[in-house]
């Protein structure tokens, strides 16, 4: 997969395809999101086929048009961002010092529940 962020549209149309649970046409996503703004059919297209080749979404043809669906969750991108963010850091130690005194009760909560389901290597 591509290691770099979406774009606001590619997030608002991956953000739609992660919803579905299910694949989608570009039709489909098109009628979504005109509920919220004034969208061209061919614009949804050019975004769904540029996530294709970056490799965030798959499709195959259905008769005349595509059928596409995330190749991965949206938990898998998060991680990938989190990743990405900390990478940029000179001292990682200090940046999850940083990034772990901020977590709200319901954070840390999360934290420990994912320490439980995958242990640090030490605690194997």
């Amino acid at each position: 997969m591509a290691g770099q962020r979406f774009g606001d549209l590619e997030a608002v149309v991956m953000d739609r395809m992660w919803s579905y649970g299910r694949p989608a046409t570009v039709r489909e996503v098109l009628e979504d999101l005109k509920r919220e703004r004034t969208i061209a059919y061919t614009t949804v297209m050019t975004v769904m086929d540029n996530l294709h080749k970056k490799g965030w979404l798959r499709r195959k043809k259905t008769g005349r048009a595509f059928i596409y669906e995330p190749v991965g969750s949206r938990e898998g991108y998060t991680a990938k961002l989190m990743r990405e963010a900390l990478a940029t850091s000179d001292n990682q130690a200090a940046a999850l010092v940083h990034f772990l005194s901020d977590l709200s009760p319901e954070e840390a909560e999360a934290l420990r529940t994912a320490l439980k389901v995958v242990p640090p290597e030490g605690g194997k």
